[in-house]
């Protein structure tokens, strides 16, 4: 696991500096999803995602294998989740709006953890009402996005306990203190609770499976820093006689801020679904750009939008039309696109996304006990 602070730290509770997304693949033991596993996605799809023609999701672990159950009639499920310990960003919308793309198009059911006990565990802060409460806040972030409720069960840790540690114990007897140690870096001073809590993140690649008395295949959308649970989910799965679950990874939402990622923690570096339009465009105005210092050197010498926030704002979630993606790419580099007006533009998309996005999430208060799987 990359921890060299020179560069960069992606562990799954701390991302930091600017990512090198080959080293992490390399680091992670992932492969890079290929044309050939596009064009077989676009088969089943009929047309693939911005975020897979973008690369922004762009790795995986046995993608392959997933297709070559389901082109022989053998559906696979759907598992994602959130750790609640505050409340919804718009970087954790990235893989949820990816995972209802494959919900919709392969017909399939997802299986969403809430992890309050992890995030009770990591942080000294947060106690278990804190967690359990940004739980279901976050919860209906989720709903908003539109999943299936007939399809879409969504758990939270400490109340779904009884069948969850069921399996998480027999997972358990096979991992030793060494293996999650290497892992995740623990130590002497890490609680016992977080050195169990792999376990609890494994359960859920094989809950249908035992749900159902069948054997059904597993595809995780995450962000990759999530990956190294689920490596060692992939090294026990064989011993309980499960399949080894499969993955697909994206990369991370910037920060608003100069390098890095989005960050709860960081309020001005993120834009947080529960943000008014007006404080959401006050973040955007002060945003980091890749422009010049002034008006005339941007004209004379042109932006760099690979280094911007605001140009992949656009190229994440809100601008999904190729051609107009790349008049703004070209219009920024070439310098007739001055970094006021275009966050200007880019507030007004982001705050008409939060007013409907907000306007959803009110109307999931009312069927929030349809997604809640309880045991």
């Amino acid at each position: 696991m990359p921890k060299d602070e020179q560069e960069f730290v992606v562990t799954p509770w701390e991302v930091r500096g600017e990512i090198d997304y080959e080293k992490l693949i390399r680091d992670f033991g992932t492969s890079l999803i290929t044309d050939e596993l596009l064009e077989r996605i676009k088969k089943y799809t009929g047309e693939l995602h911005p975020l897979l023609k973008r690369k922004i999701f762009f790795s995986h672990r046995d993608l392959g294998w997933i297709l070559d159950r389901y082109e022989e009639g053998e559906k696979f499920f759907l598992y994602t989740g959130r750790g609640p310990s505050g409340h919804t960003h718009l970087g954790h919308l990235v893989p949820w709006i990816f995972t209802k793309y494959l919900q919709d198009k392969f017909d399939v059911e997802l299986y969403f953890q809430m992890t309050d006990d992890e995030k009770f565990l990591h942080d000294p802060k947060l106690n278990l009402d804190d967690t359990a409460a940004y739980a279901y806040e976050n919860a209906l972030d989720v709903i908003a996005c539109g999943f299936d409720p007939k399809k879409t069960f969504i758990f939270i840790d400490t109340e779904y306990a009884k069948t969850l540690y069921k399996i998480a114990t027999q997972f358990a007897k096979h991992v030793t203190f060494s293996t999650v140690k290497a892992a995740f870096g623990f130590d002497v001073s890490t609680n016992i609770g977080l050195i169990f809590f792999p376990s609890i993140q494994a359960a859920p690649c094989f809950f249908p499976s035992v749900l159902k008395g069948k054997n059904i295949p597993c595809l995780i959308p995450a962000a990759i820093d999530q990956s190294v649970y689920w490596r060692v989910a992939r090294d026990v799965a064989p011993k309980l006689n499960f399949y080894k679950p499969a993955e697909i990874h994206s990369k991370f939402f910037p920060s608003l801020m100069k390098g890095g990622k989005m960050s709860a923690s960081e309020p001005e570096s993120a834009i947080f679904t529960v943000d008014s339009p007006e404080l959401a465009e006050r973040k955007i105005m002060n945003a980091f750009t890749g422009g010049q210092a002034t008006i005339k050197e941007q004209m004379e010498k042109g932006g760099n939008p690979d280094i911007c926030p605001i140009y992949h704002y656009y190229k994440i979630l809100f601008e999904w039309d190729e051609k107009k993606l790349a008049e703004i790419y070209e219009s920024c580099k070439g310098g007739c696109l001055i970094c006021g007006d275009d966050k200007q533009k880019l507030a007004e998309r982001v705050g008409s996304f939060l007013i409907e996005h907000q306007k959803k999430r009110d109307r999931a208060k009312d069927v929030i006990e349809d997604f809640i799987l309880r045991d």
